[in-house]
């Protein structure tokens, strides 16, 4: 099956076209049927470094309740694609909304984990300390934090299973732990739409897989998942969606769609050679040899 090419924008319109009814009872049980809302909606969206482009004319749905992976090369415009759902950086053209709401309407419902590169772990804090940082979109940062707020950063802990390590610095934390430390700061304001930001980079495998099955319970209790990866096993076999990009969306569609050698290799820059073993497929980029581990299944519920 070919990948679904980005060729149509987002809009209204097509919340609201009705189908092809064979009867007046059923045009008029559709009319009335509630319209469903995305999570998140993006439609034409451009940003712009200096002048030039990050991401060119991006459009695109998640379904509530779905997991999407985002994959591309460095410099692809992943991270800025997420911080400009966030308002992290700001848009050029286009428009974004959350739950069918402009997002500067709705940032209360994102959740957000950055790179773990991007903290400073010598800085003298605990655990319990950083997940309360996560209700400072609520309650702002210089009112005291009450007992509503203690208890949801307790209770996002517990769900990342750390909530034993909350008076530890953060500095003693391993690789794993700080993953969801950060990811139990995102669920602290309870939202209902979570970005993470290559949060298994540098994981080893049965860390990775963890953090995985933490993600499968998330959206099982009903989160929307936004993932940005270099892990294409991740995308095939736990992603519901998968969006290629390099600065425009090469591709969206179910990982079984997507995940191909043609459009990975339009993706990446290079030519993919795709080789299955036991049920795994292996992309091998031509210029290093160096084995991308992807799954022969597509994932997701």
């Amino acid at each position: 099956m070919q990948p679904v090419k980005p060729t149509h924008r987002i809009g209204q319109d097509d919340l609201d076209s009705k189908p092809n009814g064979h009867n007046q009872a059923q045009s008029i049980a559709y009319e009335h049927a509630p319209a469903v809302i995305p999570a998140l909606a993006i439609d034409g969206l451009w940003v712009r470094y200096n002048d030039h482009p990050a991401l060119e004319d991006v459009s695109l749905q998640v379904s509530k309740g779905d997991i999407l992976g985002i994959i591309g090369p460095n410099g692809a415009g992943k991270s800025t694609l997420l911080k400009t759902v966030l308002g992290l950086v700001p848009a050029w053209k286009g428009q974004i909304r959350v739950l069918g709401e402009p997002v500067a309407n709705n940032r209360r419902q994102v959740g957000y984990m950055p790179q773990v590169e991007q903290v400073d772990w010598d800085f003298p804090v605990t655990v319990g300390d950083v997940a309360l940082m996560g209700r400072y979109a609520r309650r702002g940062l210089l009112r005291r934090t009450t007992k509503e707020d203690r208890n949801a950063a307790a209770d996002a802990l517990d769900r990342v299973g750390i909530l034993d390590l909350r008076n530890r610095l953060i500095g003693e934390l391993s690789g794993g732990q700080r993953r969801r430390v950060l990811l139990a700061r995102a669920l602290a304001n309870q939202p209902e739409l979570l970005l993470l930001d290559e949060p298994m980079a540098g994981l080893d495998a049965t860390a990775q897989h963890q953090f995985l099955d933490i993600i499968d319970r998330l959206r099982a209790d009903g989160a929307t998942v936004v993932l940005s990866t270099h892990d294409l096993s991740c995308v095939s076999q736990r992603c519901d969606k998968a969006a290629c990009l390099n600065r425009r969306l090469i591709a969206y569609g179910t990982p079984g769609e997507v995940l191909n050698e043609d459009t990975l290799g339009e993706t990446f820059g290079t030519h993919l050679l795709l080789v299955h073993v036991d049920g795994q497929a292996y992309a091998y980029q031509h210029h290093s040899h160096a084995p991308i581990s992807v799954s022969g299944e597509s994932g997701g519920k």
